[in-house]
């Protein structure tokens, strides 16, 4: 897979992006040699670019990924992690599991820190985790209730951190388009993070974040694009999660619209939302989660297929399902 820059740094990204969320236990545990075969799996199929977070698994996620890295190369890949939530031991709470979906113990609590310190102390201890010398993306993670605070503590950090060569980009990630809009255009982030707001089943981020960000030459690196788990099979179904609860009925009927247009035309939904959500000129790459080495191999061949026809998308759009000004894909993402 081709790299793309991130925004005007010099850290390259693939087209296609491993989430490591499930590598924390999210929603279900999967076993460490699981996580470390569906990263080599990922590593296979061209993957370099690489998404963690503290928040992840209490801080799983970030030492089974760094695991899986160990023995390749560090000068050909590039790992995100975020800042924001601090984990502070909680040794009271031993016979508990994490309260935020991840099944893990809930050996730590997060606190949320937005502060330059929290940023510092935070990067420790993901570099810890990770066993690397430098993270080559470092967002800030969900700073909606706490934008002040971010905009006049963590941004400035992350820039002076960025100026120093300790990271290489900076950027934020949130499911509010809005928020990412402001930093976007009141900072000098290099990418944004959008998670679930740029997908085959809705496009909300489309018609002011995209374009301002073509505009001010920030990358969009964009997860969450099958809502959930909810585009990420052939027919929806009663009980896939969209915004990580039971999709709602309407939410559910919208989906199954779109994927009696995908058998018509002869492809499936999880191959139209991954080609879709990579399409515009905004977007450097499509982060998607796999709970196994089967999953991550299933989309990295769909990316790299020929999309699907004009025909299909014409549908879509004429039976309300899709923005008629939203790009399209002309060709295979690999290729791209």
């Amino acid at each position: 897979m081709t790299g793309v820059r991130v925004g005007r740094s010099r850290v390259t990204v693939s087209r296609l992006g491993l989430g490591c969320a499930q590598l924390g236990n999210l929603y279900t545990p999967i076993a460490e040699a699981d996580a470390i075969a569906t990263v080599a799996a990922a590593w296979d199929c061209g993957v370099r670019y690489f998404d963690t977070a503290p928040h992840y698994g209490l801080g799983l996620s970030e030492r089974r990924l760094g695991d899986a890295l160990r023995a390749l190369p560090r000068d050909a890949y590039a790992v995100s992690t975020k800042v924001g939530r601090l984990l502070v031991p909680d040794r009271s709470a031993t016979d508990r599991r994490d309260p935020e979906g991840f099944d893990v113990p809930a050996d730590h609590r997060r606190v949320w820190d937005f502060t330059s310190d929290g940023v510092h102390r935070s990067l420790e201890g993901s570099l810890v985790r990770l066993g690397l010398d430098r993270i080559d993306v470092v967002l800030l993670h969900d700073p909606e209730s706490h934008q002040a605070t971010a905009l006049a503590e963590a941004y400035p950090a992350l820039h002076e951190l960025r100026a120093q060569g300790v990271v290489g980009a900076i950027g934020v990630g949130s499911k509010q388009w809005q928020v990412l809009h402001r930093f976007a255009t009141e900072t000098d982030v290099d990418a944004v993070m959008v998670a679930g707001r740029y997908t085959l089943l809705e496009q909300p981020a489309l018609g002011t974040l995209l374009p301002t960000c073509e505009r001010h030459g920030v990358s969009v690196l964009n997860a969450g694009v099958f809502n959930s788990g909810l585009l990420a099979v052939e027919r929806p179904h009663a009980g896939l999660p969209y915004e990580y609860v039971d999709a709602p009925a309407e939410v559910l009927d919208r989906a199954r619209a779109i994927a009696e247009v995908c058998v018509r035309h002869g492809t499936s939904l999880p191959a139209a939302a991954l080609t879709f959500a990579a399409a515009h000129p905004a977007v450097a790459t499509v982060v998607v989660g796999a709970h196994g080495p089967d999953q991550i191999r299933r989309n990295a061949e769909l990316m790299a297929a020929d999309p699907p026809s004009e025909e299909f998308w014409a549908e879509l759009v004429a039976a309300g399902l899709l923005r008629p000004d939203a790009p399209l894909p002309t060709s295979p993402v690999g290729a791209a």
